[in-house]
């Protein structure tokens, strides 16, 4: 049975879960609304349910009390992780659960958990799990457009901010590692050319002709970052470029978050990285393909972010310079830095 959103007493509500299971980018962009709803139901505690693997996008977040994890064991052992995560939830006594995910997993946790509200996305396969609807929102940044199912809360989109958790060890390794370097803050640009999709990544030699005019026209040092499975990608600009690159280490989430944070400007493709220099607030230019601008770029929201893209290229388009030169990249470099 729906509830009427208009007949919700909010001061009843003591703790709320979020779902947001996976993927990272998603899980760290869910945490937009959570000043919001802070503020509208006072003293709530904010519990989160989350795949283990992708935890680190909200660990040590302020705004979350707790977090409850899900392992994805194979096997038998795999059904009973869920029967698990049902009984953990439920033991909780939720006065509200938000699912985010809508999944048919997330769906069943919400119905079987107990709550007073259960409150997900009208157009859900299976909305009856829910006594409480949102519709979709307009297309705009993915980060804004989780504020849509708030709305039988009362609560609007309001200016808000992503937060990211960097820890004294992950700051002291590159502050070691840009002393040895002998780079100072915001004295250096970063370039991280790679992409695991690669029809989000511009052409590598575009990136390698980037950093060069970067080198010979602005004098700035440029770091080359990359993750795990995209260091064969990296090596090819760093070695492009014959050496005139400075190539990072080895680097995980939170240190390349540092690393960024103390850079004068971020270029990359799209992806986590561009999301994630929203929490560092730094300048940012981010190279897009055939994705949805609109609903990936912060450019709309964050005054540090800005974006390249090409109308004319269609998905599915061969053409991985994107119609973007080099040259019109830098041009735009040099307009963010003189702003």
């Amino acid at each position: 049975m729906n509830t009427n959103p208009n007949k919700i007493d909010l001061s009843t509500i003591k703790k709320i879960l979020i779902i947001q299971l996976l993927p990272i980018g998603d899980a760290f962009l869910t945490t937009s609304y959570f000043q919001s709803l802070k503020k509208k139901v006072p003293g709530v505690e904010i519990h989160y349910l989350i795949i283990k693997k992708y935890q680190k996008a909200i660990n040590n977040h302020p705004l979350i009390d707790k977090i409850l994890v899900i392992e994805t064991p194979e096997g038998f052992k795999y059904y009973l992780e869920r029967i698990k995560s049902f009984y953990k939830v439920r033991k909780e006594k939720y006065d509200l659960i938000i699912d985010q995910q809508k999944l048919p997993a997330t769906q069943l946790i919400a119905l079987l958990s107990g709550a007073k509200y259960r409150l997900g996305y009208d157009d859900a396969r299976f909305s009856f799990a829910y006594n409480l609807k949102a519709k979709r929102g307009k297309i705009r940044y993915s980060a804004s457009r989780k504020f849509d199912i708030l709305a039988p809360l009362g609560i609007a989109e309001e200016k808000y901010e992503l937060f990211f958790h960097i820890s004294e060890e992950a700051q002291q390794y590159i502050d070691n590692w840009l002393s040895e370097n002998k780079l100072q803050v915001n004295s250096f640009i970063v370039i991280s050319p790679a992409s695991p999709v690669k029809g989000k990544q511009w052409r590598l030699t575009n990136y390698s002709k980037l950093a060069g005019l970067i080198n010979q026209k602005l004098n700035l040092p440029v770091v080359i970052v990359w993750a795990p499975n995209e260091k064969l990608s990296a090596e090819k600009v760093y070695y492009q470029t014959q050496g005139n690159c400075l190539f990072a280490p080895r680097t995980d989430l939170m240190q390349i978050s540092a690393l960024i944070k103390k850079s004068k400007l971020l270029i990359c493709n799209d992806g986590g990285l561009n999301h994630l220099a929203v929490a560092a607030k730094v300048k940012t230019l981010a190279i897009f393909g055939t994705t949805d601008v609109v609903s990936w770029s912060p450019a709309s929201v964050f005054a540090t972010h800005y974006h390249l893209f090409n109308d004319k290229i269609k998905r599915g388009d061969k053409d991985d310079s994107f119609g973007i030169s080099p040259e019109a990249a830098f041009a735009k470099v040099e307009e963010i830095l003189n702003l």
